[in-house]
C-alpha cells in the first residue's frame, strides 16, 4: 500500500505574506472553505501575533473549517505561542507551528544567540505549547544551512518535549536535491526518537527547485509537505501544492505516495486565488496555466488528433479543466446553459441561475463565440455583485486625443436612477468621477488592471480594481466586452462592498475626520496613467 504524504497549504500565512497577495477576512475564509474542498490536510490561517488582523482571521477560520487542521504560526516565544493558541483553540483540530533559527548565520546576526541557548530556547517554548495543545509542529528555521549534528540534538529535543511535526525547511531556498536527501536521511538515521513525529519540508523557490527538493524530501521519509497554491509566497514563493500533487499522481509508478488532493478541484481553487488577489496566474505556468493543455503546433495538434497520450502526461479533466463539446450561443436555452455550470463546477442557486443567464444572454449579444473562459469570467465576476447597493443602469463616454473625456453615468439604487456628469483626462478617469459623485462618497483608486479573458476581436474585458477609504482597502471585478463597462462594474463592485463596510457599527463609530477623503486622490492615482 502506498504511503500517505500529508499537505500542509500555508496559501493564507507565507503566500499572503508576499506583496500583491494580501487578502481581508471575508477573502480567507472563502479560500479556506476552498482548500479544505480540494483536500488539503493542515490549513495554516495566519501568524497570529502579528496583529490583531491576523489574529481574527485565524480565529474565524478555526470556527469554521470542518475537516482540516488549522494550525498558526508562533516564533519560539511565549507570547507567540498565548496568542496562537487562543486563536486556534476553537478549532476541531488546533495545531501550534512554532519556529526557531538554528543555523549560524542565523544564530549569530539575528537572534544573538549561542547553540546552547537555542536549545534551552527550544525545550522551554515547546514543552509550554504541548502543555496547551496536543498537536505540535517545531520548525529549525534555515535548517539546511544547519550543522547536521545540531540540527539533529534540536530535533531530539523538540520531540522530547512534545513536538509531533519536525519541519526542516529550505528557507532561502539554497539546497539541491541530493542535499534535502542527505539531510533528511541523516536526521532520521541520528534521532533515536524520530520515529515518534512525522517530518515536514517546506522548500522556497529562490533557486528554481522548490517542488523538486520537496519531492527529494518525501523520497528520503518526509510525509508531510507545506506548500501553496500556484507556489506563491515571499520572494520568490514556495513549493506549489499542484504540481506536487500532480507529480505524485502522475508519477505513482516511481513515487508511490497517496495524498488527500481531490485534483479535480485543482483549477478551480487556483481561479479563485487569482481573482481574489488580483494576480494573473502566468498562461505557462504548469498544471494551471492558460497554456498547460493548449496545442497549437501543427506536428503536436496532428499527435493530439491521433492519441492525446503523445503530448499530454496528464488529463485536462484530472486537473479540473473542462473538454467537453457543448457549445453555447445565443440561441441556446437555460439547461443547456445550466448543464455547462455543472460540468465547470459550479452549484448556484435558481436565482443566481437566472441573473448569470440575464447576464449570458446579454454577453452573446455581442460576441459570436462562447468560451468556457467567458461563461467562468461571467461567474467570478457577478459574485462581486452580492452585495449590490448601487448598479450600472447606462453610460456614455465622449472621448477623443485633443479633448477631454466626458463621462454620464446612470446608476441605479433601490429602485431608484441617479445620474451625473464628469470630465477627466481619459474615459476611465471620466467614469469612476461620475461614480464618486453620484454615490457621495469619496475614495482612491489604488490600482487598475486590464486584461483579456478570450481571444479575438469580441474577446471579454476582464477590470480588476482596489479602492480605499478610511475603512480600508477593497477589490473589485468587472467583466464586460466593452472595457469602460468593465471598469465601471468593477469600481462598483468594490465600492458596494465599501459602503457596506461603511454602514457597519464599528464604522459609523469613526469621527468625521477619519472618513474625510480629498477627492483629487482618484486624478492623482489615474492621471498619469491615461485612464
Amino acid at each position: 500500500m502506498a504511503d500517505r504524504v500529508y499537505i500542509f497549504d500555508t496559501t493564507l500565512r507565507d503566500g499572503e505574506q508576499a506583496p500583491g497577495y494580501s487578502m481581508n477576512l471575508e477573502e480567507k475564509m472563502k479560500m479556506a472553505r476552498t482548500l479544505e474542498l480540494l483536500g488539503v490536510d493542515i490549513i495554516e490561517a495566519g501568524f497570529a501575533i502579528s496583529s490583531p488582523g491576523d489574529f481574527e482571521s485565524v480565529r474565524a477560520i478555526a470556527s469554521v473549517v470542518e475537516n482540516a487542521t488549522v494550525a498558526s504560526l508562533a516564533r519560539a516565544l511565549r507570547k507567540d505561542i498565548d496568542a496562537a493558541w487562543n486563536a486556534v483553540k476553537e478549532a476541531k483540530k488546533p495545531r501550534i507551528h512554532l519556529f526557531l533559527a538554528t543555523s549560524d548565520i542565523h544564530l549569530e546576526y539575528k537572534l544573538k544567540l549561542t547553540r546552547e541557548a537555542a536549545l534551552e530556547r527550544v525545550r522551554e517554548n515547546v514543552s509550554y505549547a504541548r502543555s496547551l495543545c496536543d498537536d505540535i509542529e517545531f520548525s529549525l528555521e534555515d535548517a539546511t544551512r544547519t550543522d547536521l549534528d545540531y540540527m539533529c540534538q534540536v530535533v531530539q529535543t523538540a520531540i522530547e518535549c512534545g513536538a509531533t511535526t519536525i519541519n526542516l525547511p529550505d528557507t532561502v531556498g539554497y539546497a539541491i536535491p541530493q542535499e534535502i536527501m542527505n539531510m533528511v536521511t541523516y536526521v532520521r538515521k541520528n534521532v533515536k526518537d524520530i520515529d515518534k513525529a512525522v517530518i515536514s519540508m517546506h522548500c522556497h523557490n529562490d533557486l528554481g527547485l522548490a517542488v523538486a527538493n520537496t519531492i527529494s524530501g518525501i523520497q528520503a521519509g518526509a510525509r508531510q509537505v507545506e506548500c501553496t497554491l500556484c507556489g506563491i509566497g515571499e520572494r520568490a514563493g514556495n513549493a506549489a501544492l499542484e504540481e506536487i500533487a500532480m507529480l505524485l499522481r502522475t508519477r505513482h509508478d516511481v513515487l508511490p505516495y497517496e495524498t488527500g488532493i481531490n485534483t479535480k478541484e485543482i483549477s478551480r481553487s487556483a481561479r479563485l486565488l487569482s481573482s481574489t488577489t488580483g494576480v494573473k496566474i502566468f498562461p505557462s505556468k504548469a498544471i494551471v496555466g492558460a497554456n498547460a493543455f493548449a496545442h497549437e503546433s501543427g506536428i503536436h495538434q496532428h499527435g493530439m488528433m491521433a492519441n492525446s497520450r503523445t503530448y499530454e502526461i496528464m488529463t485536462p479533466e484530472s486537473v479540473g479543466v473542462s473538454q467537453t463539446s457543448l457549445v453555447l450561443g445565443k440561441h441556446s436555452g437555460q439547461h443547456a446553459f445550466s448543464r455547462k455550470l455543472a460540468e465547470l463546477g459550479y452549484t448556484v442557486t435558481k436565482e443566481e441561475e437566472d441573473r448569470l443567464f440575464a447576464e449570458f444572454k446579454k454577453t452573446c449579444d455581442r460576441k459570436k463565440n462562447i468560451s468556457d473562459k467567458d461563461i467562468v469570467a461571467l461567474v467570478e465576476s457577478t459574485e462581486e455583485s452580492n452585495a449590490q447597493i448601487w448598479s450600472l443602469e447606462s453610460f456614455v463616454v465622449n472621448s477623443g486625443n485633443h479633448m477631454d473625456s466626458t463621462a454620464c453615468i446612470c446608476l441605479k439604487k433601490d429602485g431608484k436612477t441617479y445620474k451625473d456628469v464628469a470630465i477627466g483626462t481619459g474615459p476611465v478617469y471620466a467614469s469612476l468621477r461620475a461614480v464618486e459623485k453620484i454615490i457621495k462618497h469619496p475614495f482612491s483608486l489604488d490600482d487598475y488592471q486590464l486584461q483579456a479573458v478570450t481571444e479575438r476581436k469580441d474577446a471579454l474585458g476582464e477590470v480588476l480594481v482596489k479602492v480605499s477609504d478610511a475603512t480600508g482597502t477593497y477589490r473589485g471585478r468587472g467583466v464586460s466586452t466593452d472595457v469602460i463597462e468593465a471598469s465601471i462594474l468593477s469600481t462598483l463592485a468594490a465600492v458596494n462592498k465599501m459602503l457596506t463596510e461603511s454602514e457597519s457599527p464599528m464604522a459609523k463609530g469613526r469621527s468625521a475626520s477619519q472618513m474625510s477623503f480629498e477627492n483629487d486622490m482618484l486624478l492623482g492615482h489615474t492621471d498619469k496613467a491615461g485612464l
